[in-house]
């Protein structure tokens, strides 16, 4: 019996075929992956403090590096105590002129979100006993500290930092003798 390899053609009609037939292969994996559980047990384990939770996301920047993201209360092959802490999926964005710090702080309330900024560091902390969130973001620029803004709603906390304006050094000028 021989097996022929097909070329895949992105441009063609098949395109749509295989990009359904991908979407139906993962739709069954998610079934097989789920199954015996309701929504009930999903919420009620998702609540549970003593969830591990572990996940990355990718993103790539403008000038096609890939930037990779960890987030959760585990790092796989650490073995270390949990702490019941939660680390928020984060995206940092810089613009011309400010830092915005987007985060997945979902299941808490806004009055308990604790927030600290520096003007190299932006400090996320949920002391929810039932929910608890913590996170220390290093910035790509300084900020000032005093213009930070920040809103949440349905569990996305966006906070705008407005950079620091970067002072001139000029040198001085050393004669040598």
């Amino acid at each position: 019996m021989v097996i022929k390899k097909r070329r895949f053609d992105f441009f063609s009609d098949d395109f749509e075929d295989e990009f359904e037939r991908m979407r139906r292969e993962i739709e069954r994996a998610m079934e097989d992956t789920f199954k015996g559980f309701d929504e009930r047990e999903i919420e009620r384990l998702s609540k549970d403090p003593n969830t591990k939770v572990y996940g990355f996301s990718i993103r790539i920047t403008p000038q096609g590096k890939p930037v990779i993201r960890e987030f959760g209360n585990i790092r796989p092959g650490v073995a270390k105590e949990l702490t019941g802490e939660r680390e928020p999926l984060v995206d940092v964005i810089e613009r011309e002129k400010e830092v915005t710090v987007i985060a997945e702080v979902p299941g808490v309330e806004r009055r308990e979100i604790e927030l600290n900024a520096t003007d190299k560091t932006l400090g996320i902390n949920v002391p929810n006993p039932e929910r608890r969130y913590n996170k220390l973001i290093k910035l790509p620029c300084r900020v000032d500290p005093n213009s930070a803004r920040a809103h949440y709603k349905n569990g996305v906390l966006e906070v705008r930092l407005d950079k620091m304006k970067e002072e001139k050094k000029e040198g001085k000028t050393i004669s040598v003798e």
